[in-house]
């Protein structure tokens, strides 16, 4: 059988268009009606798709706007790990992928819960890996400025190294119980980290048993050069924002050598873009519905998420139709912020043009039209080099969702392209990921 991709459902709320909540058949309240997480996780579960996907940050992002941010659903959120620890009582086999900043967390917390994740899903539990690109975060954690981004990055790989030792804490065999000898474990396969180095200093042992796959599946979403290089020596997956296929395959490429020589075998590191299709059974019906989502954006809310997405820049005194200025530098998104500048030259666009793109995917690619031109494109990325899969990106839910399970999954399969039901039963089997051996395993 030739490749097939792997799928993600990438949630936002109400969708991942900033005006996808106002379509009539989009679910408004669903940062507040978990009932609404709860369809979403079993829709996709039963279109097979690998995993779900549950981004966070740990400040409200334009909050300096509430003139514009009035308008947006974005204002508030779901914690991922509570969520995704509650729905996994209401699935049995999709992936749950839950972000984690390690710019405010500690190393050994973050351990502790996402290996209880992994033992209350039975295996599926994965952590998104940001270093906090929302300079708004610091204030929230009586800190009066963001850290710098190498400093983030110099900080996260340590995280890493000690949240992956704290997962080693315990052999797979080390609890006996042995009732009649009174033994719960073997002291011999425990192992206490005691781990010294710049920005930790972390003991242990953790108190959660070595988790179903060994260590909860980590992926890193860093297009910089810095965060390239974080993900290809230590993710299993890479989420990545592509345009055009030529980049995402020279971006494919430099991942795959960028892995083989951290010592990895490049098959083990899967590249998954960012997808929001709109789909429709012709492609004037599909260029409709996107359009009804275009003329819903608010001038003001689509500015304020352009500068948003560069990194709060101000751009309220320059003419909407004309070009993207020079920008000053950000502490923010660093290559999210590139690939958005690249776009703007590269097709002369201007701030109104740029931003009107931006309210859909944020810079990552959008697919408008049949469930055969969707295939086309999904297809030639995979066969090309330039992915393992996707992360689709409904752009409103549940509505988007169910679009793209009814008419875009069963073409995937008719090509052979998708599976058609589960084999395995952890993420890391559905992904076709190897489970990480004890560093002391006899």
């Amino acid at each position: 059988m030739s490749r097939q991709l792997h799928l993600g459902l990438f949630i936002q709320e109400t969708g991942h268009h900033i005006a996808g909540w106002r379509d009539p058949g989009a679910g408004a309240a669903a940062a507040r009606d978990f009932h609404q997480q709860i369809e979403l996780a079993q829709l996709a579960e039963a279109a097979c798709f690998d995993l779900l996907f549950i981004q966070d940050s740990y400040a409200m992002r334009g909050a300096n706007d509430l003139d514009a941010l009035q308008h947006s659903a974005r204002a508030i959120h779901w914690d991922p790990l509570t969520a995704l620890s509650a729905l996994a009582m209401v699935t049995q086999r999709i992936g749950l992928i839950g972000t984690a900043t390690t710019t405010y967390n500690e190393p050994y917390s973050l351990a502790r819960s996402f290996a209880s994740l992994d033992h209350i899903s039975q295996g599926r539990a994965g952590w998104n890996l940001v270093t906090s690109n929302n300079e708004a975060e610091a204030l929230n954690f009586s800190r009066s400025n963001h850290a710098v981004h190498g400093d983030r990055y110099a900080r996260a790989e340590e995280f890493l190294q000690v949240v992956k030792g704290l997962w080693d804490t315990w052999e797979d065999e080390a609890f006996i119980e042995d009732k009649t000898a009174g033994q719960f474990f073997d002291p011999r396969r425990l192992h206490v980290l005691d781990h010294q180095g710049e920005h930790f200093a972390v003991k242990g042992p953790l108190t959660q048993a070595r988790s179903p796959q060994g260590h909860p599946v980590v992926v890193q979403a860093g297009s910089s050069d810095t965060g390239k290089r974080l993900g290809a020596g230590t993710a299993d997956v890479i989420f990545t924002a592509q345009q055009r296929l030529e980049d995402a395959r020279r971006f494919y490429r430099d991942m795959k050598v960028l892995a083989q020589e951290a010592g990895r075998d490049p098959q083990q590191l899967l590249i998954m873009p960012g997808l929001l299709p709109v789909v429709a059974p012709t492609r004037s019906e599909a260029e409709e519905k996107f359009q009804q989502l275009q003329d819903r954006v608010l001038p003001k809310l689509g500015l304020a998420t352009l500068a948003t997405t560069l990194g709060e820049v101000d751009l309220g005194g320059y003419d909407l139709d004309g070009p993207l200025p020079d920008l000053p530098p950000a502490n923010g998104p660093q290559s999210r912020r590139q690939l958005l500048i690249d776009m703007a030259r590269r097709d002369n666009l201007s701030i109104r043009q740029l931003y009107q793109r931006v309210v859909g995917a944020r810079g990552h690619l959008t697919l408008v039209g049949t469930p055969a031109d969707i295939s086309d494109v999904m297809q030639q990325w995979l066969e090309q080099g330039a992915a393992d899969g996707f992360n689709i990106m409904p752009a409103h839910l549940p509505v988007g969702l169910r679009d793209f399970t009814e008419q875009v999954v069963p073409e995937l399969q008719r090509r052979g392209l998708f599976r058609t039901h589960y084999e395995g039963r952890t993420l890391r089997e559905h992904l076709g990921l190897a489970r990480p051996q004890h560093p002391h395993a006899r």
